[in-house]
């Protein structure tokens, strides 16, 4: 480049990701994030669909308790990117509803979960539909290649923010990184997104699903900033369903997470006026590792995401930011 700036690419524009790629630019570093999808988000994403519809349809709300995390949710809220979401939660078993005490504060991104992911992407260079493929070590460079063998650059530093198990299938140049994620087990979630003409009647907002396959359910439709959206809920199932049933065609899948929705909510079945499914093959770190990050100095290579010590938004974001202070610190 010859302005001796340190080149940074970042693999995976999810929430470590970009919180990574944020700090590091704002150290002065040339950043470039390399994102598969055509948004940002990764499990974060918001699902748009026909008449306005929005579906939360991988994270449904964070928490705050580490102050560094609080004090940028506190940004995002005065920024109008997130707002407390008051919903009404309870557990749910068989149609039983039992409340659920609100022990803290849950946020949502508004006008959808991908808002902070948008807010933390701004300014960086982001290339979209890039799926990374191989990473080669010439000298200190990290050469990265496109799955469709297009050079994407020659690199001071590599941070790969993807689940374990395809970060792991990427670090072929760093065999010890390697060896230490490929044990790293993840398990799926498989959603359902259904909206209604009319009301439901159900009176609540969320709920932890019990004695079903699934594990949770939304209404999309109660979060703020989705004023004026039909009646729309997020399905998801459990862990262990969703990994027994996780090849199933989505024409196969679809009928069954609706049918457990009635059967968990006790309602006569309603056809929805909108429904699709989706596969999150990687969702869930039963056993995250206990590093927040994890950096190899002398490649100048290093990984983050939230199976690194916290399987929330907020050990996603501090994973990322760990991470970036390890590269910033060289």
């Amino acid at each position: 480049m010859g302005d001796g700036k340190r080149r940074v690419a970042v693999i995976g524009a999810g929430i470590s990701g970009l919180t990574c790629a944020r700090g590091l630019f704002q150290s002065g570093a040339a950043v470039t994030v390399f994102e598969k999808s055509r948004g940002v988000g990764g499990r974060m994403a918001t699902r748009r669909a026909p008449e306005g519809l929005r579906f939360d349809h991988g994270a449904q709300y964070f928490t705050a308790r580490d102050e560094r995390f609080a004090a940028e949710v506190r940004r995002w809220v005065e920024a109008g990117a997130a707002a407390p979401w008051l919903g009404r939660l309870c557990t749910l078993t068989r149609g039983r509803v039992e409340s659920k005490d609100r022990d803290q504060t849950r946020y949502v991104g508004v006008p959808g979960m991908n808002a902070l992911c948008k807010d933390l992407a701004a300014g960086l260079e982001t290339r979209f539909s890039t799926r990374v493929e191989t990473i080669e070590l010439e000298g200190s460079q990290k050469n990265l290649t496109s799955d469709d063998g297009a050079d994407l650059g020659a690199y001071d530093v590599a941070m790969v923010s993807t689940p374990a198990p395809q970060a792991a299938d990427l670090l072929t140049a760093a065999p010890t990184l390697r060896e230490k994620i490929r044990g790293v087990p993840m398990q799926g979630c498989l959603a359902a997104m259904l909206s209604f003409g009319r009301p439901l009647g159900l009176e609540f907002d969320g709920a932890f699903v019990h004695e079903s396959g699934l594990s949770w359910v939304a209404r999309n439709s109660s979060k703020p900033g989705r004023e004026g959206a039909a009646e729309a809920w997020v399905v998801h199932a459990g862990p262990e369903w969703s990994d027994e049933q996780m090849e199933l065609t989505p024409e196969q899948l679809l009928p069954r997470l609706t049918s457990l929705f009635w059967e968990a909510t006790g309602l006569e079945p309603v056809e929805p006026t909108y429904a699709t499914s989706h596969r999150w093959r990687y969702a869930i770190p039963p056993e995250p590792l206990s590093d927040r990050c994890l950096f190899d100095a002398e490649l100048g290579i290093g990984v983050c995401g939230d199976w690194c010590a916290g399987p929330r938004v907020e050990g996603a974001y501090l994973s990322g930011l760990a991470l970036a202070e390890r590269v910033a610190a060289l």
